[in-house]
């Protein structure tokens, strides 16, 4: 898991908190800031986890072609 990854959970657990209030409350703008908090949560998150499988990819693909032989 990568600092992207974790922001957007943290995001997401604190959109969700902040639109539970405002739906609570009834305080309407609260609740849509929260929804909006969440949604960039679920991006950043996203954006995480895409970035984790390219780095994988390409480090298994790295270490597919140092295996090969002939290759130093």
């Amino acid at each position: 898991m990568n600092r992207d990854e974790i922001k957007g959970k943290l995001d997401k657990a604190e959109g969700a908190v902040k639109e539970g209030f405002g739906a609570t409350t009834g305080d309407r703008k609260t609740e849509i800031e929260g929804k909006a908090e969440r949604l960039k949560g679920n991006i950043q998150e996203k954006w995480g986890e895409a970035k984790r499988d390219l780095d994988s990819s390409i480090d298994r693909d790295l270490n597919d072609e140092t295996d090969k032989p002939g290759r130093v």
